[in-house]
């Protein structure tokens, strides 16, 4: 069978029905199936994209941040089903043009469903919704960078502009827009990361002092024991299980701590050997703990207790590299099982069948995602993690660490950037160092206080560099109304989302290129740079020609944007960046830590790794100069009689709010995605049946607000007593704003508080005023996402 890369460059003219057998049998081979990326993107595009995916000299995945393997180590198809699918979405031939905007009003498209929106293509055109019209017109790109510099410049003051961005912009484009934003003089840089790691990046730069992983690809082949909690791989992951089958061939023992028993955990069958298809798979999980929702924390404290108990600590590691050992081995020694045992709804001997092996191994990974984070306990939780993993010295050594496993491409990148409403102070003195003008200093906002301005009339202007905000915020109707007050609301996209339909009396939907292509300015052909979950950094270089010739490159977009608002201030050369991404790369060596001579270091084959000191030296970079353990009391979330704990979550046809389609057959559902996931006991305890329809509410006192969605299938599923599941945005009109975690004011969408009624019989209306807001729109709007979709 030939490998995919060694297939002809093909034409479109060249390509022959013989071409497209080899080509099948070239995929077939390696076990990946592309009949989505067949359908998207045809023959030529599909072999011209996937067999630069993850290569060295390719482009890199714009799904989630797992780790490449060294060069020279990686497969012939370095990538997962899901990253098949995120090639085809961007790189599809479908188009959404001008006549398709003009054809279907504001109003029209918004009453379809996210997946409908995603499958119309790619944008072509920069669009214009004027104050007071129906529908999306075509604007010039020179009339859209006038408009935006002159209502920012505008405003009473530059903090009443907040300027989003997604995880998949690139190091290069986020470098720019931190420095376009604090040049306009605010930090409101609210991203991605504020409403799924922010707790993680927290508590780990409190606990060691710096909020990354510790581990590299190598530690996790090399680890005895791996401990996978909150977070489902087979779906968020999917290239880890690969990394954990190589690390079950190695000898590691894997525990799963989730509340849902996940296929991806369970059996895998790995599509990138010719032998991992055949027969029952591997088994990765050796222990599963079905844990209630928001019963982690408690967990943690009582393995550490047991360590305690049995003197299985790291009595060197403690002394030279700790402070605070003695008060916490004070609280876990005395620690109340029964209460642990109810929170967690597991038994002591489960906990303490995972203890022995915690006990046993002397080389330990901790791995973690939104089912730790997303809760108001997330910072405390992690914390927690980093306790054991100090106990037992597990960190700083071959085998082992803490390792926060990301969910979007480059979020890491983005935040090793500058993309943080809450800069450190050394990343400012050095960007004034640079470019001759004092940043500002105060916090900015985060992602939910962005929110509270846009609703409360104390910001005008919402910037989105990429992403899907309003699908990807909590609180769908509150973020609606905030939406519809804004004066300006632009957004940075390859494709069509819900955020450029909840318009601001003025809107912008302004089209980038994407990873897949080539991007050529004025100085040559660019790439780009990312970072991935493990502080590794490499380049990223697009094959395809650009999907219209009216797309602009997101570092061409915010550099224009800077110049029609900023003009010369401050002597910044925005011409100079955009022609060049090498000038932009040359300042990144200078103001961030860690990326000297980084023009050199990431053209390296595979790039290079960024300094982690815990890792690198066992030095922690903390107040105390040393790993500090924490204190924390157990929380847990309790739900009152008649009521669950519902977590939402994607499903196996998603990456964060992009929807691919409707199957999530890991769990075994086809056709739809308004599903919640019960346990048998209480399906039966709330008088209901598997596979009935029912109304979702909940009720948050503080704003005493009913929320409710409606019309969700009940299916019986692996889960405990008390625990719901059910996917997002679908659910994402249930999460109370005001609901976060403390310290890091992550949204609790892990943890939300809900009842359920038969299908009809929900809450009929929010409990809100339904008066005008200042651009004459119904800001009560009612978004039912999915309408027009079925279940089979």
């Amino acid at each position: 069978m030939p490998d995919p890369r060694d297939l002809p460059d093909y034409s479109e003219a060249d390509l022959t029905v013989g071409h497209q057998k080899e080509y099948a049998a070239g995929v077939k081979a390696v076990g990946i199936s592309l009949k989505r990326a067949l359908a998207h993107m045809g023959p030529v595009r599909t072999a011209r994209t996937l067999s630069k995916l993850n290569q060295a000299e390719g482009f890199d995945c714009m799904s989630c941040a797992w780790p490449d393997p060294e060069v020279g180590h990686r497969h012939t198809a370095e990538f997962c089903e899901n990253g098949a699918k995120a090639v085809a979405e961007e790189a599809t031939t479908a188009r959404a043009t001008p006549e398709f905007f003009a054809a279907h009003s504001i109003a029209e498209l918004d009453a379809r469903s996210e997946w409908w929106l995603g499958q119309q293509g790619r944008l072509t055109h920069p669009m214009v919704k004027r104050p007071g019209a129906t529908h999306y017109t075509p604007i010039e790109w020179g009339e859209a960078f006038t408009l935006i510099g002159d209502e920012l410049n505008a405003l009473g003051s530059p903090h009443e502009a907040a300027f989003y961005t997604s995880g998949r912009a690139s190091n290069e484009s986020a470098f720019a827009y931190q420095l376009f934003v604090r040049a306009f003089g605010t930090n409101n840089l609210p991203d991605c990361s504020n409403m799924c790691h922010e707790s993680t990046s927290v508590g780990l730069a409190e606990s060691i002092g710096i909020g990354k992983a510790s581990v590299s690809m190598e530690d996790v082949y090399r680890a005895q024991l791996i401990i996978v909690a909150g977070q489902n791989p087979g779906t968020n992951h999917p290239r880890m299980l690969s990394a954990l089958e190589i690390a079950k061939r190695n000898g590691a023992t894997i525990v799963s701590i989730n509340p849902l028993r996940e296929a991806g955990l369970t059996r895998f069958k790995n599509p990138q050997r010719p032998s991992g298809v055949a027969g029952d798979g591997t088994r990765i999980a050796d222990l599963h703990l079905p844990i209630k929702v928001n019963g982690d924390q408690a967990l943690f404290q009582a393995l550490g207790s047991l360590l305690v108990q049995w003197d299985a600590l790291d009595h060197d590691f403690i002394a030279t590299h700790t402070t605070g050992f003695e008060a916490w081995k004070a609280h876990v020694g005395a620690i109340d099982w029964d209460r642990v045992t109810a929170v967690t709804g597991l038994t002591r001997a489960q906990i303490t069948a995972l203890g022995q092996l915690l006990r046993d191994s002397s080389a330990t990974v901790f791995c973690w995602a939104m089912g730790l984070t997303q809760h108001r306990n997330g910072v405390a939780t992690i914390r927690d993690v980093c306790n054991l993993a100090f106990a037992q010295g597990n960190i700083g050594k071959p085998g082992a660490g803490l390792f926060p496993v990301r969910g979007h491409s480059n979020v890491q990148g983005d935040r090793t950037m500058g993309i943080w409403e809450r800069p450190p102070q050394n990343f400012l003195d050095a960007l004034q160092l640079e470019f001759g003008f004092d940043p500002p200093r105060a916090h900015g906002l985060d992602a939910v206080d962005s929110i509270r301005a846009l609703r409360d009339g104390q910001a005008h202007v919402l910037i989105g560099l990429g992403g899907n905000f309003v699908q990807a915020a909590p609180d769908t109707e509150v973020v609606i109304e905030a939406m519809q007050r804004a004066r300006l609301t632009v957004h940075i996209s390859t494709k069509l989302n819900r955020s450029h339909l909840v318009c601001g009396r003025t809107a912008l939907i302004l089209p980038t290129k994407g990873r897949t292509e080539k991007d050529v300015q004025a100085s040559g052909e660019q790439w780009i740079s990312v970072e991935d979950s493990t502080c590794a950094v490499h380049a990223s270089r697009g094959p395809l020609k650009p999907a219209s010739p009216h797309l602009k490159s997101e570092v061409d977009i915010v550099c224009r944007m800077a110049q029609a608002t900023l003009g010369d201030r401050y002597g910044i050369n925005w011409t100079a960046m955009r022609e060049d991404y090498g000038v932009i790369r040359s300042h990144i060596s200078r103001v961030v830590a860690g990326c000297e001579a980084y023009e050199v270091n990431v053209r390296r084959p595979g790039g290079f790794v960024m300094p982690h000191p815990p890792r690198d030296s066992r030095t922690f970079p903390t107040r105390s100069g040393r790993a500090e353990f924490a204190v924390s009391t157990i929380e847990a979330i309790q739900a009152p009689p008649g009521h669950l704990v519902l977590q939402t979550l994607r499903s196996h046809d998603q990456c964060n709010t992009t929807i691919y389609g409707l199957s999530d057959r890991y769990r075994g559902i086809e056709g739809g995605r308004k599903v919640i996931f019960l346990n048998k006991a209480d399906i039966a305890a709330g008088g209901f049946a598997d596979g009935q329809l029912v109304d979702i509410e909940t009720h948050w006192p503080d704003d005493e607000v009913v929320r409710c969605v409606r019309a969700f299938r009940i299916v019986c599923y692996d889960t405990p007593a008390g625990s719901a599941a059910a996917y997002y945005p679908e659910t994402s009109p249930l999460i109370p704003l005001d609901s976060t975690a403390l310290e890091s004011n992550t949204p609790t969408s892990k943890s939300v508080i809900v009842r359920l009624m038969p299908a009809g019989q929900g809450h009929q209306h929010r409990v809100a005023d339904a008066s005008q807001d200042a651009t004459g729109s119904d800001w009560s709007h009612k978004w039912e996402p999915d309408v027009e979709e079925h279940l089979s």
